[in-house]
């Protein structure tokens, strides 16, 4: 032995070298067991799962095993630790099973919290997004979004496409919008804007990310954007075919030239101007563009656009499909109303935030009338003009079913007489917020509608409860739906007067009044 050799060159006495090497290897031995005793006592107090029957058992194990059959047994489990372990999950499982895992997961903020337990279920959360909203153009332009959600169908670059120089981008992102469209719609408060505060991003940008988008996302089936061009939108319906809903802001008449490729396409929202943030103009010419490319068009949404009867007859004509049009704060010239009448399967149309209707209709006879319309729906419109709109209207939607008036400005009684040209087929008469209509008002249109079954009166002050007539509260109780809260002022001061509210102030008021004396 090397080390019993060196000992003795250092000392001649063999005997007493003996000694202290044998004593020494006794030492060895005595620390080497009560090193492993002390990891046998404290590997009860902890839980190791155990080895899965396929997988090999760690490197160190082996060779542990092997060398020393007397060392420790890494192995040993106690049985509490083995049966406490079978409900957990496995995380090393597949990224089949997990993503089968977490799409049963409810929509609640506990599915946002499985994207904190790993990078892996990070990813694999991201799998499962198919709707986005994108507040900075950079993470579209970095393709970020592209490797942090592969599989999207529906995508937000509104809001992306904003700056505003003088504020934050986290600020220019929190511009409310509202319900872009659709009753309620047109929810964009335009005295906060100026042409001074917001700007868009440049059309190039744009365009090239759409290109992008289009190339990573072909199942895409919506998308938002504002201030592209014809090449964008071409990029975008050679890339999308399966494009199913399009919302287009700032948009213009050489925009809708790349419409004409989106072969699929049923849903379109046109915003062509909006006060106090952008213009741009949408004319008869690009809605006959538009006419003749989106023949399959079921919802047709046109905001700040301008045309006439030409326009709307065009798509009228072409647009055999259409079901729904809605005219949010339209520009059009007088007369459009008597194209309404060439789409024959409409059956909803919806103006809002509209400032006037259509000021010089035209004869009644050439008019026309929508026969299979179902709803109309009058929200935030102005209808202090002449009789002569508001009955050109409903004679054209004299068809109608549902009759839905919300927050009109100058409905009175004279002209809301005007309905009586709809009693025929009106089952729901829903009124809300019409301030200026009177009890006498309703009832005369209200009890000559044969088949009516639901009627909505919600706040609509110059509607007092003791002013119903006997005839109107037979037609109530021969009413399937009826929701009555015409004026919350009398509910409020008649709940107040049961509490005596009223009162306790009046006599609080009166001992300060005696106290300042």
């Amino acid at each position: 032995m090397s080390s019993s050799c060196s000992v003795e060159n250092q000392n001649p006495n063999n005997n007493s070298t003996c000694s202290s090497s044998s004593s020494l290897n006794f030492w060895l031995k005595k620390k080497k067991a009560l090193v492993f005793s002390t990891i046998r006592r404290r590997s009860s107090f902890y839980k190791k799962p155990p080895n899965s029957p396929n997988s090999p058992l760690p490197s160190t194990t082996l060779n542990e095993t092997k060398s020393s059959p007397d060392d420790y047994d890494y192995d040993f489990i106690p049985q509490e630790s083995k049966s406490s372990n079978e409900g957990q999950i496995n995380l090393d499982a597949d990224d089949e099973t997990l993503l089968q895992i977490l799409s049963r997961v409810p929509q609640t903020e506990s599915k946002k919290s499985t994207s904190l337990v790993s990078r892996s279920w990070l990813n694999l959360q991201g799998r499962l997004v198919r709707s986005v909203r994108v507040l900075e153009w950079s993470f579209l332009t970095s393709g970020r979004m592209f490797l942090r959600f592969p599989n999207l169908v529906d995508v937000d670059l509104l809001h992306a496409t904003l700056r505003n120089p003088k504020t934050p981008l986290f600020a220019t992102a929190l511009i409310s919008f509202g319900h872009e469209f659709g009753p309620p719609f047109c929810g964009l408060d335009s005295d906060i804007f100026s042409q001074n505060q917001v700007k868009l991003l440049p059309v190039d940008q744009v365009d090239s990310g759409l290109k992008a988008l289009a190339t990573t996302y072909p199942n895409l089936q919506r998308l938002v954007v504002a201030n592209c061009s014809e090449i964008g939108l071409l990029n975008v319906a050679e890339g999308c075919r399966t494009l199913q809903e399009l919302v287009l802001h700032r948009c213009h008449d050489e925009v809708l030239r790349g419409i004409a490729a989106f072969t699929n396409l049923q849903i379109l929202k046109l915003i062509g101007s909006v006060d106090g943030l952008y213009s741009s103009l949408v004319s008869d010419i690009g809605l006959t563009i538009l006419a003749q490319g989106c023949k399959r068009l079921v919802k047709l949404e046109l905001r700040g656009c301008e045309g006439s009867y030409d326009g709307l007859r065009a798509i009228g004509q072409c647009c055999h499909m259409l079901e729904e049009l809605a005219l949010c704060d339209h520009r059009m010239d007088d007369g459009w109303l008597s194209a309404l009448s060439y789409c024959q399967n409409l059956k909803i149309l919806s103006l809002v935030s509209c400032k006037r209707i259509d000021q010089n209709p035209g004869l009644d006879e050439h008019l026309g009338c929508c026969r299979m319309l179902e709803r109309l729906h009058l929200e935030r419109c102005h209808l202090k003009e002449k009789q002569q709109s508001l009955r050109a209207l409903f004679l054209v939607c004299q068809a109608v079913r549902e009759l839905v008036v919300k927050n009109c400005w100058g409905l009175k009684d004279g002209v809301f007489l005007n309905a009586n040209l709809c009693r025929w087929r009106v089952k729901l008469v829903s009124l809300e917020g019409c301030s200026k209509l009177t009890t006498q008002g309703l009832e005369a249109v209200v009890v000559s509608f044969k088949e009516l079954e639901s009627l909505r009166v919600i706040s609509c002050n110059n509607i007092k409860e003791d002013e119903v007539s006997p005839a109107l509260s037979n037609l109530f109780a021969t009413l399937k739906n009826l929701k009555w809260t015409p004026d919350n002022r009398s509910l409020v001061l008649t709940s107040l007067s049961e509490s005596g509210m009223g009162k306790r102030g009046g006599r609080f008021f009166k001992k300060l009044q005696i106290l300042n004396t």
